[in-house]
């Protein structure tokens, strides 16, 4: 091994740590001459919990138009001011492009079809607002599994519209703390019309006021007065606000998503080189990945630290922190096989798992705020932290055993990579993961089960969410049986764990798509396209891996 080769993987690592430090401590200051970054960390209550106004901005600009900075004749608008002249100027904002339509029925009804264009402002849409406003009445009449596209399109474009005028009404968020007149917060709009005098409400109309009328030392002298004001009064809340600035700033699950997807190419060519015979190339490049892959999960799990002070909560509350949750443990899994097998492909796995799992929370977290208010029923962090952390860890486990089949299967039929030895510890690995799946799964769905004894008054009662985590320990019994059975081999293994991944993406994702039973809290119909194509996608896996040997280009699988 030359000197270049042993120092690659140190280099990556240097340089992944700068390129994740550097988002992570970088002030990410607003280029004007208003102190807007003292503006942006401002305590306000929305959705049920007190928060930033940078995250109201940034959550309200990403539920109309997909961003969270809005794209101008002179440049890139950050979230902040876009926000804070929708409440000053709103004669201004209303020209802007912010709102989103796809759906080319909606974009007729408004006589915009003729655009070519997806954004589009409020002005443009005005016209068309009564019609829009009908047509969502008759959408919400209709049971929500039977509305047609169209239907849920102008639903969309409605609610979003009415986010507008509540933003540029100031009747949301709440933005007058509870400072010196009230015991509780208030939007604006309430507090002035219930006293124009009150001294809280005056002094955020003071900031406001020199906004628009562009006194730009008197906004930043006020804004700076306001800040502390509720630093002074609220200091819990102040300090939880600053950190979410930072940490909206940071977006840490970002920088692990490009770490992991440079991760998962440098392990392929590893494995390419291995074929190539160049074994000392093969294992600089898969120490590199290594290295990127550890890097990724650090910034990853304070991503996930910050999440748990910020919300005060278990790391796993919804859909988007359980995409999250499930990369991250995955990643846990496949760094654990690496050190122990020394073949590369766990640290691939867990770079696939750990981007993959990424994006769909990227794509979860696109219509609002992600560390929204928890329901009822789930408001007990005991419960939060036993039952849908372990179930989750049971999510991650089955994934990766089929993500690893899904290896074998790949490898084994289009490349020469493996031989006898490789392909038995790759099944190795996969029958392990799949016997801690099993355990997992089982645990957290008892627990889950004493859980709604003690919320319901049943243990069990075939609810849709209940049923699919029971299919999931159900499957992975069914694997091991037949394993120990000598009903199936090596090929056979990894078929049917490839079959997991469709039986715990309709646990995690197709229950939830149901909209019924005690679990539906979680509804979501976003994802029914994508989780039919995970699933045809799983199904042709499975019929390339029953394929005759003589189409393996890897002879070892019996």
């Amino acid at each position: 091994m030359n000197k270049f080769q042993q120092l690659l993987p140190w280099i990556a690592l240097v340089l992944a740590v700068i390129y994740a430090g550097q988002k992570l401590v970088r002030a990410d200051h607003v280029n004007s001459q208003y102190d807007l970054d003292t503006f942006r960390e401002i305590s306000v209550s929305a959705g049920g919990r007190t928060k930033p106004l940078d995250t109201v901005a940034r959550n309200s600009l990403m539920n109309l138009s997909g961003r969270q900075s809005l794209k101008t004749d002179d440049g890139t608008m950050p979230a902040i001011e876009w926000y804070i002249e929708v409440i000053t100027k709103p004669e201004d904002s209303i020209h802007r492009r912010v709102f989103r339509i796809d759906h080319p029925d909606v974009l007729a009804m408004a006589g915009l079809d003729k655009e070519d264009r997806t954004r589009f402002s409020f002005e443009e849409l005005r016209d068309a607002g009564n019609e829009i406003n009908r047509q969502a009445m008759l959408a919400s009449q209709v049971k929500a599994k039977k509305r047609d596209p169209f239907q849920r399109a102008v639903l969309v474009l409605n609610q979003r519209l009415m986010l507008f005028s509540d933003l540029s009404q100031l009747r949301d968020p709440y933005m007058i703390a509870p400072l010196s007149t009230a015991d509780d917060w208030r939007s604006f709009t309430d507090a002035m019309d219930a006293d124009s005098s009150d001294p809280d409400a005056l002094a955020l109309l003071g900031v406001l006021q020199a906004y628009r009328n562009g006194m730009v030392e008197e906004f930043n002298r006020s804004v700076e007065n306001y800040a502390s004001l509720i630093e002074t009064k609220l200091p819990h809340e102040a300090s939880k606000s600053g950190y979410e600035v930072v940490f909206n700033q940071a977006r840490p699950f970002i920088s692990a998503s490009a770490l992991y997807v440079i991760a998962f190419l440098l392990g392929s060519f590893g494995l390419l080189t291995t074929q190539l015979s160049k074994p000392e190339w093969s294992k600089s490049l898969l120490k590199t990945m290594t290295y990127l892959i550890v890097v990724a999960f650090v910034v990853q799990t304070i991503g996930i630290a910050s999440r748990v002070y910020l919300q005060g909560r278990p790391p796993v509350t919804n859909l988007y922190s359980s995409a999250i949750f499930i990369g991250w443990f995955g990643v846990i899994i496949g760094l654990y096989i690496d050190r122990h097998m020394k073949l590369g492909l766990g640290g691939i796995m867990a770079s696939v798992i750990g981007f993959g799992t990424l994006i769909v929370a990227h794509n979860l977290g696109s219509s609002g705020d992600t560390m929204e208010m928890m329901q009822a029923v789930l408001d007990s962090n005991f419960w939060l932290a036993t039952h849908v952390v372990v179930v989750t860890i049971g999510y991650s486990a089955t994934f990766f055993a089929g993500f690893l089949a899904t290896a074998y299967i790949l490898l084994g039929v289009f490349t020469k990579v493996f031989d006898h030895e490789r392909g038995k510890s790759l099944v190795k690995m996969t029958y392990g993961v799949i016997c801690f799946a099993t355990v997992t799964s089982f645990v957290g769905t008892v627990l889950g089960g004493i859980w709604a004894d003690q919320s319901w008054g049943r243990f069990w009662g075939w609810d849709a969410k209940e049923n699919g985590a029971a299919m999931i320990v159900l499957w992975n019994l069914i694997i091991l049986h037949a394993r120990w059975g000598g009903m199936i081999r090596d090929r056979g293994l990894v078929v049917l764990a490839i079959f997991g991944n469709i039986i715990t993406a309709w646990s995690w994702f197709g229950t939830n798509m149901l909209g019924v039973g005690l679990h539906s809290y979680g509804f979501t119909n976003s994802a029914v396209f994508w989780l039919l194509i995970f699933v045809l996608s799983q199904l042709m896996l499975m019929s390339i891996g029953v394929m005759p040997m003589k189409f393996w280009r890897s002879k070892f699988a019996k």
